[in-house]
């Protein structure tokens, strides 16, 4: 019954399609083709929508080190707390005292509100974690409480939670508990027990720092590790790149709030607090409590592209804070550039570099003595004009001259046309880079004229990183609805038939918390207990797992496929899978009524013999203006089925507004 709607959809048109020609797409199956990239299709990530700390990042704790600019963000003090500024992480110095308030029935201690509040699964088991210490030599007691809405809930989990600290030195103190119930909007509490009247004293307290709270149930059981159904969600699209940290965040809104990656490696706890770029934006949503914790770092970026396999791309910054927000006075100056490319050339070391080596020596005392294998390097994000150019010819020769088998992706600006992206691409081929990154975020027009973007692309030369786009829609509909999805599959058989000249491609962005989104469409959106899959995440999954080893020629009506598709609404690509053995095409469907097609596969061996059934993946709604909700995540889901085949031809008919994925074996 699933599909029955659709179903009945497809069969109304019937009629009126089978009345019509079959539209004819002929693969070439002789012709070599253009090789595929392992790194096609990937994800790139940035911490915008609270898409790390809030999400990705496992950690449930909203400025656990009170090292936000104003330390007791995300907390509520009460009874004799005093903040601190000398504790024992150089770069987190801050930390609470709690001390006895002086009355029986008032109790001291500090609440945090979480991201969004702090929720917590039936069943489920979690970690807390603190570094305290005593002030005298007598050990103390903190109860761990999680004060949800519901009152019957809000005592259960801190009876069975006290908490000794034990000396007056620092040191880190763990306790895990099952959570009794599900809470959904709680917060953590923490109050020093009262201690026996004849024994009180009001000199006498506890300090804590680092106050944490993970669910043991991490991605892949890593501690400070990623939430677990964002991570499975993410490697389930099969990605072959993965680029980090973003986006806007790397130029910072100053020069000081810019992305640097070496505050986020070593301990996790003397990683210090940096405000977001995303904090503010002109056009959007206001979070001005908005940092990075930077526990999600460098390290975890790294390991997160190895576990998925994955290319990691990291970027850096090239000395130029966001133009869209600042004017030249934000750019440091060229006698400053140096300590930036110093900081792209350890980045490859510490990505690369023997364990003997000062950056090599980190990674490897973080818990990974062998190299990450970086391939690439990214220099700067959407930057524009001779002042960018300026500062990133240096790094192109620093990085040349030490790491020449390093791959450098450079830039062509915020747009996908204008004075800025030709005079950045005429740059880019002098400077000979590998791979230029082309962003669009667009409307339909664009999507549905551009599939041939890079028909008449140079072969040689730069290649192309499609780095962030998506389907933004017209008069305002800036959601993830099915009919932008649809779009950018018609707009990614361009991608695919051009797989000579595109060699990465990512929707962007990844990830947005529904109560905290700053921009959409997302890839995936979520809430503190929930997650799903938009319309658009399933078309990136079914090119990423059907990405083939070579791009093939393929025909419409004749034709080159990108010169016929407006006149039928078809847009289709070809590949062959040697490795699946299997030749896999792409058809999206942009019209109004269902359409009679004949896939051909001309220029096959004659002993090469094909399966009798094909399979369709297909992906189709009964609404355009439909999107997958957390409440209906599957309102819009790809299912398979078989279709017969004809000898070396598939006759079917495919259905009105639809992307199909047609896999034929090679028996």
């Amino acid at each position: 019954m699933k599909h029955l709607t659709t179903l009945l959809l497809a069969l109304a048109s019937l009629c009126a399609a089978q009345a019509t020609e079959p539209a004819r797409l002929t693969i070439d199956a002789a012709a070599d083709g253009h090789p595929i990239a392992k790194t096609m299709y990937g994800l790139f990530f940035e911490d915008i929508n609270f898409a790390a700390d809030g999400g990705l990042y496992a950690e449930l704790v909203k400025n656990r080190s009170f090292d936000f600019d104003h330390p007791t963000t995300g907390w509520r003090l009460f009874g004799n707390v005093e903040l601190r500024e000398d504790g024992p992480f150089e770069r987190n110095p801050h930390y609470v005292r709690l001390r006895y308030s002086g009355h029986r029935d008032i109790y001291s201690g500090v609440e945090n509100e979480g991201f969004f509040g702090i929720a917590l699964k039936e069943g489920a088991e979690y970690r807390f974690s603190v570094w305290a210490r005593t002030l005298g030599e007598e050990p103390q007691q903190i109860s761990i409480n999680i004060v949800g809405d519901d009152p019957s809930v809000e005592n259960t989990v801190a009876k069975s939670l006290p908490l000794r600290i034990t000396s007056p030195k620092w040191q880190q103190y763990e306790v895990t508990f099952t959570a009794p119930a599900t809470i959904r909007d709680g917060r953590l509490r923490l109050i020093l027990e009262q201690p026996d009247p004849k024994r009180y004293s009001t000199s006498t307290a506890v300090d804590l720092e680092h106050i944490s709270l993970f669910p043991t149930d991490t991605y892949r059981g890593v501690k400070n590790g990623l939430r677990k159904d964002l991570a499975e969600a993410l490697e389930a699209l099969r990605p072959g790149i993965f680029r980090f940290p973003g986006g806007c965040i790397i130029e910072g809104t100053t020069l000081e709030t810019r992305y640097q990656w070496k505050n986020s490696v070593g301990p996790v706890e003397n990683r210090p607090a940096n405000q977001n770029r995303w904090h503010y934006t002109f056009r959007h949503r206001l979070f001005p409590d908005y940092y990075q914790s930077y526990g999600l770092g460098f390290y975890e970026f790294f390991c997160f592209s190895e576990q998925i396999g994955a290319e990691p791309l990291p970027v850096v910054s090239c000395g130029l804070a966001c133009q869209f927000q600042n004017d030249s006075t934000a750019h440091c100056s060229m006698e400053e550039l140096q300590t930036y490319i110093d900081d792209a050339l350890d980045l490859i070391e510490f990505a690369n570099g023997d364990p003997s080596t000062p950056w090599g020596k980190v990674r490897a005392e973080m818990g990974h003595p062998e190299p990450f294998n970086l391939k690439y390097l990214g220099i700067g994000n959407e930057q524009w004009g001779e002042e960018f150019i300026v500062r990133f010819e240096p790094f192109v020769q620093a990085v040349r001259a030490k790491y020449p088998e390093i791959q450098i992706v450079g830039t062509s600006g915020p747009s996908a046309g204008g004075e800025r992206f030709d005079y950045l691409w005429k740059e880019m081929r002098r400077l000979e880079v590998d791979l230029v990154d082309e962003h669009y975020y667009a409307n339909e027009a664009f999507f549905t004229n551009n599939a041939d973007r890079y028909d008449n692309y140079p072969r040689t030369g730069p290649k192309v990183f499609a780095g962030e786009y998506a389907c933004h829609g017209a008069n305002g509909k800036k959601f993830n609805h099915f009919n932008a999805s649809l779009l950018e599959a018609a707009f990614m058989t361009g991608l695919e038939r051009n797989a000579d000249v595109v060699r990465m491609a990512t929707f962007a962005p990844l990830l947005a918390h529904v109560e905290g989104w700053q921009w959409r469409p997302d890839l995936v959106w979520f809430d503190n207990l929930r997650m799903m899959r938009s319309s658009s995440y399933y078309v990136q999954q079914l090119y990423a797992t059907n990405r083939g080893t070579a791009s093939l020629p393929i025909t419409l009506d004749g034709a080159p496929a990108a010169g016929k598709e407006l006149q039928r609404g078809l847009y289709a690509s070809a590949v062959i899978d040697e490795e699946q053995r299997c030749y896999i095409v792409k058809v999206a469907n942009l019209a109004e009524e269902a359409q009679p097609i004949e896939i051909v596969l001309e220029g096959l061996k004659r002993n090469t013999k094909l399966a009798a059934v094909a399979e369709r993946t297909i992906l189709v709604t009964d609404d355009p203006m439909a999107e997958n909700t957390l409440d209906n995540p599957t309102r819009i889901a790809p299912y398979t089925e078989l279709v017969p085949m004809t000898g070396r031809a598939l006759n079917t008919v495919q259905a009105a507004r639809s992307f199909a994925v047609y896999k034929i074996a090679i028996q």
